[in-house]
């Protein structure tokens, strides 16, 4: 394929038909693995693909065999699952390997109509990907974080000094009072009495501790530009560059260089939410890390925090062009402590579904409608394994209990006569409630790198 130095196809966006008509692209032969190369002529070329004349399609650059200077280039292009071998003329438009552009057969020729701008969802899942597999989960990190405000971090090595040599050493004041104020304001399991989320003060703490998360750190920024707004997603960037700046140097390039502590679990399923809930060890029983190694697992934390970030993106982009998708998912990750000031986490998954409904007052008319979602996932030291499942459509809400033990199904059956009490002191009917035993399935998330939206 021949690109013209004259066209420059559109980098922004999905190309728009053009008035310009773009010089024709010439195909070579095809070279087949383990065989002479066939001497095929265009047309023959053209014709094994199936593109009739004047028909456009979209095709991928697989590959830039051979670039020849700065102007030309052997490219193989994939063109509805076949390889097609051209010579390219470069001109303003840069191609990559993974890059979409869209063409035309003109007789026994391709012409470029332009290059395409991968989709938004693309350019996400590009980012989840690369992150995926150095998580380190939240809890446990805490627990080792909570050891080093207690018992100090072991200096990493200098040239010439053996390790007997090393001694824990406290840290940073920046970083210790950063640490301080995140463990205070983490929620405890003891603060939350049965009956509690009926007091609005109640509901302003648990909105308080979502919004602190790290889910929602860049929008929060963005809304006040502080660096001292309590964030865990923040918290963990200043205890990084108090870390980073007693090792001197250029801090950016510094840690850019860490590899990122990944906790297994995440290691093997990436993207399964909520995760299998593991017990850390207590912190008071962990051996101090050193500040190596304390700096790459505040990377793995930062990881995980960005990879719910993402995932939630990812869901939602996706849920925007399906009306029985979701038109908002939120994924998070939200740190509490036991009585014993030992970390767990509560995953929370929260979605939006929004579909037309008969007004009340005129039939006739249709009005919007959300429905809202509510998996929660958490571990108790006593309780076990419990999985929260509500729904909320208007003034009608349903909510669903998972218990693992079957001594905590038989207290949850109990508790329900008092949480429909209270449910109904909020004002909502409630439509259905029960408590099972045993934990919900939840679907898992696949990443697929398409260019165009199918639903569109």
């Amino acid at each position: 394929m021949k690109l013209p130095n004259s066209q420059q196809p559109p980098a922004s966006q999905a190309p728009a038909p053009s008035s310009a008509t773009p010089k024709p692209a010439q195909t070579n032969s095809v070279a087949q693995p383990g065989r002479e190369p066939i001497a095929l002529s265009a047309r023959q070329q053209l014709d094994q693909i199936q593109v009739a004349n004047r028909e456009t399609l979209l095709a991928r650059v697989a590959e830039i065999i051979n670039r020849q200077g700065s102007s030309t280039a052997e490219i193989l292009l994939d063109v509805r699952g076949k390889p097609l071998q051209v010579n390219a003329a470069i001109g303003a438009t840069e191609l990559a390997r993974g890059d979409w552009v869209k063409v035309m057969r003109a007789g026994n020729e391709l012409q470029l109509m332009g290059k395409l701008t991968a989709a938004p969802e693309v350019a996400i899942a590009r980012a989840l990907a690369q992150r995926m597999p150095w998580q380190h989960s939240l809890d446990a990190g805490l627990a080792k974080l909570m050891t080093a405000l207690n018992r100090g971090v072991i200096p990493d090595l200098t040239p010439g000094q053996l390790p007997a040599a090393r001694s824990p050493q406290p840290l940073p004041e920046a970083a210790r009072q950063t640490l301080e104020t995140l463990l205070a304001r983490l929620p405890a399991s003891n603060a939350l009495a049965p009956g509690a989320g009926t007091r609005s003060n109640t509901v302003q703490q648990v909105r308080q501790w979502i919004a602190e998360s790290g889910l929602f750190a860049e929008s929060r920024l963005t809304q006040a530009p502080s660096a001292t707004l309590p964030d865990l997603k923040l918290a963990i960037g200043r205890m990084i560059t108090a870390l980073l700046a007693e090792q001197g140097g250029d801090t950016t390039t510094l840690f850019n260089r860490l590899t990122p502590l990944a906790s297994p679990g995440l290691v093997q399923a990436p993207l399964q939410f909520p995760q299998t809930v593991t017990t850390p060890p207590p912190a008071s029983n962990s051996e101090p890390a050193s500040v190596g190694q304390t700096l790459r697992m505040l990377a793995g934390m930062l990881n995980r925090i960005t990879v719910n970030q993402l995932h939630s993106q990812i869901l939602s982009t996706r849920g925007g062009g399906d009306a029985s998708a979701p038109a908002s998912t939120m994924l998070v990750d939200l740190p509490w402590v036991t009585p014993q000031n030992e970390p767990r986490v509560a995953q929370l998954r929260i979605e939006q579904r929004k579909e037309e409904a008969a007004s009340e007052r005129h039939h006739s008319k249709r009005v919007a409608v959300s429905e809202w979602r509510l998996n929660l996932a958490i571990d108790l030291e006593l309780a076990g394994a419990l999985n929260f499942e509500i729904a909320l459509r208007q003034h009608e809400v349903s909510a669903r209990v998972w218990a693992e033990k079957q001594s905590t199904l038989k207290q949850v059956n109990e508790e329900l006569p008092l949480l429909r009490r209270s449910l109904a002191e909020l004002g909502l009917e409630v439509t259905d409630l029960e408590c099972r035993r045993g934990s919900p399935s939840y679907p898992a998330t696949k990443l697929e790198h398409r260019l165009v939206d199918t639903r569109a």
